[in-house]
């Protein structure tokens, strides 16, 4: 199946835009190739306010966030993982408004370190971050005439969470799933077999439309979410290609596949090839001595 990224997308910086009955976007300014045209913080609600993924700790996005406001109170704050450019604003927004901030936990790992290794993403984490309310998968956080309901989905990092917008058929997808671009997946601070387990968790779902944490709305989410999934099995099919081929180290797999890719993209691609390899060594696909890791040499099972 083919998979179609749409690279369309107005961030109009400072401006809250109706995306939805009852919802507004507004876009950090702070664009990079990991973040598309900036980080999106969603406003839900018209009496009494939510905030999604308040981004980046800017002062320019915090005044467009109160300004958005329109003097109305902000109840809560949801945060759909702590990414630097998700959740630091958090704090000075709490700070301001009182809102109870929610989330699934603070930053952590999808699997410890092992001896020797560093979390290449550490300086992309938010450690100083702790909600006030630890939200379970499931968990119900209600506002004035609206409802959000949390829904697990670990992979790109080990506390990521969607939010659906209950009764809406409206899901606040985050990283998980985004419209223009396939969604970093890590070790250690992500896993693709969490990845994989959380895209068929949305596929059983009945979501009419996604929003993204970068970029615009993913319109049909079902045939985006199977797309996505053939793209990693596409991309898993190549890794296992180049060890037949003798390929045995990480940055010669990266150079063979990803050779029209964007080389400052090269660092994360490795991290991509090093997450499918965890999981194909987990399932008995590929072999290696020891743990996986980026140094290691591997073989086709």
């Amino acid at each position: 199946m083919s998979l179609d990224f749409d690279m369309t997308f107005d961030p109009a910086y400072g401006e809250a835009v109706v995306v939805a009955p009852g919802v507004r976007r507004i876009t950090v300014n702070n664009p990079g190739p990991f973040t598309f045209h900036g980080t999106n913080t969603y406003l839900v609600g018209s009496d009494t306010l939510a905030v999604i993924d308040p981004g980046p700790d800017d002062d320019a996005h915090m005044a467009a966030i109160l300004r958005a406001t329109q003097g109305r109170p902000v109840s809560h704050i949801l945060v759909s993982h702590t990414h630097r450019d998700h959740s630091p604003l958090t704090r000075r927004l709490k700070a301001e408004t009182g809102a109870v901030v929610c989330a699934e936990g603070p930053h952590r790992a999808a699997r410890p370190l092992r001896i020797g290794e560093v979390n290449p993403l550490d300086a992309s984490a938010d450690f100083d971050f702790a909600p006030d309310l630890a939200l379970s998968d499931g968990a119900v956080v209600a506002g004035d005439g609206w409802a959000l309901r949390a829904v697990h989905t670990p992979g790109h990092a080990a506390n990521h969470v969607c939010f659906a917008l209950e009764g809406t058929g409206l899901l606040f997808s985050a990283d998980h799933v985004m419209a223009w671009s396939t969604s970093i997946v890590a070790p250690p601070d992500g896993a693709m077999s969490d990845y994989m387990a959380s895209l068929d968790r949305l596929l059983d779902r009945d979501d009419r439309l996604f929003l993204p944490g970068h970029g615009g709305l993913v319109t049909a989410p079902q045939a985006f979410i199977r797309g996505l999934k053939a793209h990693r099995k596409m991309r898993e099919r190549a890794i296992l290609e180049r060890l037949r081929q003798g390929d045995r180290l990480i940055p010669d797999m990266v150079r063979a596949i990803y050779r029209e890719t964007d080389p400052r993209l090269h660092g994360a691609a490795g991290l991509s090839v090093l997450a499918h390899l965890e999981d194909l060594v987990g399932r008995g696909a590929a072999v290696t001595s020891g743990e996986p890791s980026f140094e290691s040499e591997y073989r086709p099972a």
